[in-house]
C-alpha cells in the first residue's frame, strides 16, 4: 500500500500542483486507512471494506466533515489508481459521503472591525511592531487574504502606484486583488520604521518571516484590548471582507474573484445577510412595510 501511497503524492506534486500543506493531509488520511486495511491486497479491498472503515471512524467519534474529507482523499486515490491501471475496479463508486450540516460564516460588523483595527496602534513613529501589526489587519481587511496568503507577501507582490496586491493562493495558483489606500499607508509607515530591509513584508521580532501562528497570537491580543466577543478567528477577517462586499452591493462573482474560489458555490456560503441589511432593504421595497 504504501507504494501506490507514495506514487499519488507525486502524482499530486506533479500533475496536480498542489500545495505541500494540502499534499501531507492527503497523506495522513491515506496512511490511516492504510494502517486500518494492513495485509489486506489491493485488489481485495472492496465496498464491504470501505463500510466498515467508515463505521470505525463514526466509533472514534468523527465529526461528518471529518469523514467526508477522509472519504474525498480515498475517492481521489482510487481514481488515481484505476486510471494507472494499479486497480481494474473502483471500489469506492457506490459509497455515498455524509450530509455535512451547513454552517453560516461567523463575521464581524463592520464597528467591530474598526475597533479592532484601532486597538492596534503604535505609540510612537518608530514603534515597529506596533506599525505592524496595524497594518497587518489593515491589509487583512482590505483585501481578504487568507492567513497563508497574508504571511507569504512580499514586498515585490505590492504594487503601490496601482493598488493591487499579486497573490500566490491555494494550488499556488496566482490572482491579482485590489488594496486601499489606507492600508497602503500604513504598511509604507511600518516600512520606513523598520530597520532591516529585505524582500519579506511582514517581519516578526527576531526579524524573519512572521508565521501564521504568530498571527493568530496577535490577532488575540488586540480582540482581548477592544473586547470583542470570544471565537473570532483569522479566517473570520475573510468572512467579514466578503460580507461587508455583499452588504455594499458587490456582486457573487466580483466576491469570488476577489476571494480566489475556484467554484461560485464557495461564495455562495457569504450571501446571507446581516438582519438589519435585511429589514432595511424590506423596509425601503415592500409597498406595506
Amino acid at each position: 500500500m504504501e507504494k501506490y501511497i507514495e506514487k499519488f503524492v507525486r502524482y499530486l506534486e506533479i500533475e496536480k500542483n498542489y500545495s505541500a500543506h494540502t499534499i501531507l493531509n492527503y497523506k495522513l488520511d491515506l496512511e490511516g486507512f492504510s494502517k486500518f486495511i494492513a495485509g489486506t491486497d489491493l485488489e481485495k479491498i472492496d465496498y464491504l471494506s470501505l463500510r466498515k472503515y467508515l463505521a470505525v471512524l463514526k466509533e472514534k467519534n468523527f465529526g461528518n466533515r471529518t469523514v467526508g474529507r477522509r472519504l474525498s482523499t480515498l475517492r481521489s486515490f482510487f481514481r488515481f489508481l484505476c486510471r494507472e491501471g494499479y486497480i481494474k475496479v473502483n471500489p469506492i463508486l457506490m459509497l455515498s459521503s455524509p450530509k455535512l450540516e451547513k454552517h453560516l460564516p461567523s463575521f464581524m460588523t463592520e464597528d467591530e472591525v474598526y475597533r479592532l483595527i484601532e486597538s492596534a496602534f503604535a505609540k510612537t513613529a518608530k514603534d515597529v511592531l506596533g506599525l505592524r501589526d496595524r497594518a497587518i489587519l489593515e491589509v487583512f481587511y482590505s483585501s481578504g487574504l487568507r492567513i497563508s496568503e497574508l504571511v507569504g507577501l512580499n514586498l515585490e507582490d505590492i504594487d503601490f502606484i496601482s493598488g493591487i496586491l499579486k497573490i500566490r493562493g491555494k494550488g499556488k495558483k496566482e490572482r491579482i486583488v485590489p488594496i486601499g489606500e489606507t492600508a497602503l499607508a500604513t504598511v509604507r509607515k511600518y516600512l520606513d520604521a523598520r530597520k532591516k530591509q529585505c524582500d519579506i513584508l511582514f517581519l516578526n521580532h527576531h526579524e524573519r518571516r512572521i508565521t501564521a501562528r504568530g498571527v493568530r497570537f496577535l490577532l488575540v491580543k488586540y480582540l482581548r484590548a477592544c473586547g470583542i466577543k470570544p471565537g473570532v478567528s483569522a479566517h473570520t477577517f475573510r468572512h467579514s471582507f466578503a460580507t461587508h462586499l455583499l452588504n455594499h452591493g458587490a456582486d457573487l462573482r466580483t466576491v469570488q474573484e476577489l476571494l480566489g474560489h475556484a467554484n461560485l458555490s464557495s461564495t455562495q456560503i457569504y450571501t446571507h445577510l446581516t438582519t438589519d441589511k435585511l429589514k432595511s432593504v424590506y423596509d425601503k421595497a415592500h409597498p406595506h412595510a
